[in-house]
């Protein structure tokens, strides 16, 4: 591929709901630009964007994929992204990368959430945004029904340049609005015949017209002037000011057509390499100087020091990880040494490529405005910024949501009980949104993701690229023990066998604590009826049997122990005696002090569509949830409530399905609290049988 500067360049990004068909558009993108022979389908795993054996499987995008081509003497970086919502984490690193975003909507399905959500995104990014309605050709396609939907939920200001001619099988051409002619599809779709607008059209192709030129006048004083006195705009003038409010958010361009026949995917490229801001468009990339802290600018400008942020890090057990960086200002080199100003470390470029797909080419050099990749690095992260040495800046880090769907991970043989350590390492590295944490209480690593698929993918990923096989499982509830009165008991342990025996005695007086207060040891011996030294030992097997508890297995916490009384034998007395009557003394008076257990409560905040508010204070109330109140947000409810964490292991999945995807949730931990008994004699059975089972 030739060298392009900035302003010959287009970063765009393809967003969507699942299932609207932004693959399959890039397929016929890249057949058309003559970088295929042939258009890949989804359906038989073999598109140039989908190429992991992940979503070859499963039908779907999971990664980000960069697929650079050439249209009209621009080079077009374009990035398609998952629709699935479990991948959002690849969502959000596209939009530091692109200039635009094209939302794809399905003709028959129109608005769907995850339209919704890349709307959002693409609003907080400030980007410029194009709707495509695809899927022209399918049965039931409606253009205007989705035009009507994506202004009542998105902005008036959405506005069509291009109207079908035909729907369904009969879909078979395009009315541009800017030039006023009909554009018909021809053979494979590469090649596109103009005409005259359909006799039927012509009316409703001027009214859509009128609209068009009266959405773009008043966004500029000269043209709205021009259009009041009924002079006429001028062909050149329109396409420039519509350029420009395109680019200022003031109209959102409305395009239609079918990725899977190709028709239409000739237009939208010729649109948006005229109309899609190139890098020297969009304003400056602000970012602070690590050493001052000052705010600085970079400028898309070749000789601007050396900036880039990398969006996207792929993990390759063979090549070692992949970085995915959009350059900001200055320029690399293939020889030259890579600073990684977010963590001061400096490593020497391993390979510079151009990636499309899993296919790679090297770069010489890449310039202001681009994405590449450099491969082999091993201190680049996802969110880091490269830069000058003598020029430093960090660009925000991504910020992703919380992830909320967990599941306990363990490896399944034990020549990957070894290995699974560094191979989760190497998987958070390639997707930052999983997180992992070990629960000391239920001695499990859990792994936290957006959804099931989420942590399925992962499984998959860590067998595929690193020989590691593991399960998922629900993981089990850290539950904890206390008790409810006052009670005392004795822990005398006396053991003769031949010679120096064994002898420890001790009274110990248990009592409970407020909520969260933990464990307290108080020394009440008098009269060195236990001496000093055996005292640590009575508080060490106190402690060993408040781990090991008394109900089910699970800590005692809460818990005031008093030694106060007890006897020693000058001989046989040692640690280990004292140790154990302690621990003997602890089982014996807890089980006397109305022993109860406890369970997690979670604090949650569930933000929900209006319309679906009923159904989840229901479901929450039917989790045991407690609701604390209610307050709107952004033309949404935030329902705060307590709620067990047994009840949330799959809620995320749960409230997905009540709201079909539109609601979120955050959760983080409250306090301890009584389970209620029926719920606590099931899980005490249950811990019983396992016990015997292991025993």
């Amino acid at each position: 591929m030739k060298d392009f500067k900035g302003g010959d360049i287009r970063n765009i990004g393809f967003f969507s709901h699942a299932g609207a068909g932004k693959t399959t558009f890039a397929e016929a993108l890249l057949f058309n630009a003559g970088v295929t022979t042939r258009r890949g389908r989804v359906e038989e795993g073999n598109t140039v964007s989908d190429w992991q054996p992940e979503e070859i499987r499963r039908g779907l995008s999971i990664d980000l994929s960069v697929l650079p081509f050439e249209w009209r003497g621009c080079k077009v970086n374009l990035i398609d992204t998952p629709g699935y919502m479990d991948f959002l984490g690849n969502v959000i690193g596209a939009l530091r990368a692109v200039d635009s975003g094209v939302i794809f909507l399905c003709a028959v399905s129109g608005v769907e959430v995850g339209t919704e959500k890349a709307w959002d995104y693409l609003r907080r990014e400030n980007l410029p945004v194009f709707f495509l309605v695809n899927r022209m050709d399918r049965e039931g396609a409606n253009f205007y029904g989705v035009l009507e939907n994506i202004r009542k939920k998105f902005t008036p200001k959405a506005t069509p340049v291009f109207l079908p001619i035909g729907k369904e099988s009969a879909f078979r051409g395009l009315v541009d609005l800017l030039t006023m002619k009909a554009l018909y599809f021809e053979g494979d779709g590469k090649t596109v015949r103009e005409g005259e607008i359909p006799g039927e059209l012509e009316d409703e192709a001027r009214t859509w017209r009128e609209e068009l030129l009266e959405n773009v006048a008043e966004t500029d004083d000269e043209l709205l002037n021009l259009y009041l006195d009924g002079q006429g705009i001028p062909p050149e003038k329109l396409r420039e000011a519509l350029k420009k409010a395109v680019l200022e958010r003031k109209i959102f361009p409305v395009l239609c057509g079918s990725g899977l026949e190709n028709k239409g995917v000739a237009a939208l490229a010729d649109f948006l390499v005229e109309f899609a801001p190139s890098p020297l468009d969009r304003p400056p990339v602000k970012g602070k100087n690590p050493r001052t802290q000052e705010e600085e600018e970079r400028p898309c400008r070749e000789d601007a020091p050396f900036s880039a942020f990398v969006f996207k890090v792929l993990s390759d057990p063979y090549v070692g990880k992949i970085a995915f960086f959009r350059v900001y200002s200055g320029k690399l080199s293939a020889d030259a040494r890579l600073y990684n100003a977010s963590r001061d470390v400096e490593e020497k470029v391993g390979q510079l490529l151009l990636v499309r797909g899993k296919a790679q080419e090297p770069l010489k050099e890449v310039r202001a405005g681009d994405i590449a990749a450099v491969a082999k690095v091993t201190e680049v992260f996802t969110g880091d910024t490269l830069s000058d040495r003598e020029h430093p800046i960090v660009f925000p880090p991504l910020e992703y949501p919380e992830p909320n769907y967990m599941a306990a991970i363990r490896p399944v043989g034990k020549a990957d009980e070894e290995k699974i350590s560094q191979a989760l390492s190497r998987m958070l590295e390639e997707d930052p949104t999983l997180r992992v944490q070990r629960e000391p209480d239920t001695k499990e690593d859990i792994v936290y993701g957006f959804g099931d698929i989420h942590l399925d993918v992962l499984a998959e990923k860590m067998k595929r690229k690193f020989g590691v096989e593991v399960a998922l499982s629900v993981p089990r509830v850290p539950y904890k023990e206390t008790i409810k009165k006052t009670a005392r008991a004795e822990g005398k342990y006396k053991r003769q066998s031949g010679g120096r025996g064994q002898y420890g005695h001790a009274w110990l007086e248990l009592e409970p604590l407020p909520r969260g207060q933990g464990f307290e040891f108080v020394d009440k011996i008098v009269g060195g009826v236990i001496p000093k030294n055996y005292i640590p030992a009575v508080e060490k097997g106190v402690q060993e049997a408040m781990q090991e508890g008394v109900l089910a297995g699970y800590p005692v916490v809460d818990v005031r122990v008093t030694v106060y009384d007890g006897s020693y034998h000058p001989v046989d007395s040692s640690d280990m005696a004292f140790k154990i009557a302690g621990s003997m003394a602890f089982r014996k008076g807890a089980q006397e002090a109305n022993p109860v257990l406890l369970e997690p409560i979670m604090s949650v905040e569930v933000t929900v569509p209006e319309e679906n508010m009923g159904d989840v204070i229901g479901d929450l109330n039917a989790r045991r949830g407690k609701i604390l109140g209610m307050e709107p947000e952004d033309g949404y409810q935030k329902i705060k409530a307590l709620v067990p964490l047994a009840e949330l292991f799959r809620y995320s999945v749960d409230l997905r399905s009540i709201t079909q995807g539109r609601g979120s949730f955050i959760m983080r931990f409250s306090h301890y609290e009584e389970v209620p008994p029926q719920i606590a004699e099931a899980i005490i059975e249950r811990a019983r049988k396992e016990r015997e089972a292991a025993s």
